[in-house]
C-alpha cells in the first residue's frame, strides 16, 4: 500500500500491516533523532482522539499531530478488529521502537478509560448500534446506561416515603469501625506504601487494588454514612444486562443521606451498598449483607482482621511477636488512645507524622 492508496479500496488488510504502515509515517513525522513514538488512539464510530508523542534531542517530548492519512488507517484498522469476540477495540496503543519496529495493546474496556479518553454516553450507544456486543464490562454499561437511576439528591431525600430500614448488625459499631479505619490508614503511610485507606477530618476514604471501594462520611450528631461499590457487583451486572430492577438501596434512609454524603460512585451507577449510623445502630436498605462488601471496605470487622493487615504491613511473613504487637496497636486505636510511641514500637521511629495525622484527624490519638 502506498501513502496515497485508499486503504478501504481492497478491502481491509491485516491489522498488523496496517500497524506496521502507521508506525512507518509516525517515524516519517517524528523528529530524527532516534526516540520511541507512543501513540493511543480512541475511536467509535461517532467520536476520535489521538495522542501522539515523541522524544526530541534534549530529551522532552514532542507532540505529533497526526494528518488524515493516519487516521483514516486507524479507522480501518478498528473496523478490522471487529471481528473479533470482544467487537472493535475502543483504545489502541502503538510504540514505534528506535528501529521503526511496532509494538501494539488493544483496549476492549476491561478497565474504565481515564478521564480524558471517557467519551459521553450517546458516543457509545452510537457506537453499539454500528457494532453489536454481546455484553459490556459493567462499568461502561453503567456509563451508558445508569440514567441519574442512583442519584439522591437533598430535595429527593427530603421527600421520601417513609420506609422500615433493616438494622444491620453486620458492621462494628461505628466508634470502632472508624478506630480501626484509622488505624489501617497509619500503617500503610507509616510503610510508605500509597494503597491503604485514608482519613481526612470527618471523612473515611478506601480505594482497593481491584477497583472497589468506599467512603465513611462523619456527621455531627453521632451519625454516618458508609457508602460505596464492588467492582462488578453481579447485582448491578444483572440491572444493566438484564431486566433486574436497580435495588433501592436508600429505602429507609433519613434525609442526610443524600448525593453529598455518598461514594462518588452513585454519581456514575456503580453504587452497591449504602449503610447510616443513627442512634447508635447501623442501618440498611435490605438486600445487603456485609459479605457482599468486603472488597470494597477496609478490613475493620474485627481486631484480628485489622491486625492481620498491620502485621501484613510490617513484615512479609510476621511471626508471634509482630501479630501481638500489631493486635496491641488495634486494641489501643479501638480505646481510643494511640500515642506516638506505640506507633513507633510497631512501625520505628522513621515517617510516622503523617501516620500519626490520621490518627489524630479521627480522634484516637494521644500525646504520649
Amino acid at each position: 500500500m502506498t501513502a496515497t492508496e485508499d486503504p478501504t479500496e481492497a478491502g481491509p488488510p491485516p491489522p498488523d500491516a496496517v500497524s506496521r504502515r502507521i508506525a512507518a509515517l509516525l517515524t516519517e513525522l517524528g523528529p530524527q533523532c532516534g526516540g520511541e513514538i507512543h501513540a493511543i488512539f480512541v475511536l467509535t464510530v461517532a467520536a476520535e482522539l489521538a495522542a501522539i508523542f515523541a522524544t526530541d534531542e534534549q530529551g522532552q517530548p514532542v507532540q505529533i499531530l497526526p494528518p488524515e492519512e493516519i487516521m483514516a488507517l486507524v479507522r480501518v484498522h478498528r473496523e478490522a478488529s471487529a471481528v473479533q469476540p470482544d467487537g472493535p477495540w475502543w483504545r489502541y496503543l502503538l510504540v514505534v521502537s528506535e528501529s521503526g519496529e511496532a509494538r501494539t495493546d488493544y483496549d476492549f474496556g476491561e478497565q474504565p478509560f481515564p478521564d480524558e479518553h471517557l467519551f459521553p454516553a450517546e458516543v457509545y450507544r452510537a457506537d453499539l448500534e454500528a457494532f453489536p456486543r454481546h455484553r459490556l464490562p459493567v462499568w461502561l454499561a453503567a456509563h451508558i446506561g445508569h440514567a441519574d437511576r442512583q442519584s439522591r439528591p437533598a430535595e429527593m431525600a427530603a421527600t421520601a416515603e417513609p420506609v422500615v430500614a433493616v438494622v444491620a448488625d453486620d458492621l462494628p459499631a461505628l466508634p470502632l469501625l472508624l478506630a480501626r479505619w484509622a488505624v489501617l490508614s497509619a500503617a500503610f503511610l507509616a510503610v510508605g506504601s500509597p494503597w491503604g485507606p485514608r482519613v481526612l477530618p470527618a471523612l473515611g476514604l478506601f480505594e482497593g487494588v481491584e477497583r472497589s471501594g468506599s467512603s465513611l462520611w462523619i456527621l455531627p450528631g453521632d451519625r454516618a454514612v458508609l457508602s460505596g461499590g464492588v467492582w462488578n457487583d453481579p447485582v448491578l451486572d444483572a440491572v444493566y444486562h438484564g431486566e433486574a430492577p436497580m435495588p433501592d438501596l436508600y429505602a429507609g434512609a433519613p434525609a442526610w443521606v443524600a448525593n453529598a454524603t455518598l461514594n462518588p460512585r452513585a454519581g456514575v451507577g456503580l453504587l452497591s451498598f449504602c449503610y447510616w449510623w443513627d442512634d447508635g445502630r447501623w442501618y440498611r436498605a435490605p438486600g445487603h449483607t456485609a459479605s457482599d462488601i468486603t472488597a470494597a471496605v477496609p478490613g475493620v470487622w474485627s481486631e484480628e482482621s485489622a491486625a492481620a493487615i498491620v502485621a501484613a504491613l510490617v513484615a512479609e511473613e510476621p511471626g508471634g511477636r509482630t501479630h501481638d504487637t500489631a493486635l496491641g496497636l488495634v486494641r489501643a486505636a479501638d480505646r481510643g488512645e494511640v500515642g506516638r510511641g506505640l506507633l513507633a514500637e510497631v512501625f520505628g521511629e522513621g515517617a510516622i507524622d503523617e501516620a500519626y495525622l490520621q490518627l489524630t484527624m479521627a480522634g484516637i490519638s494521644t500525646r504520649r
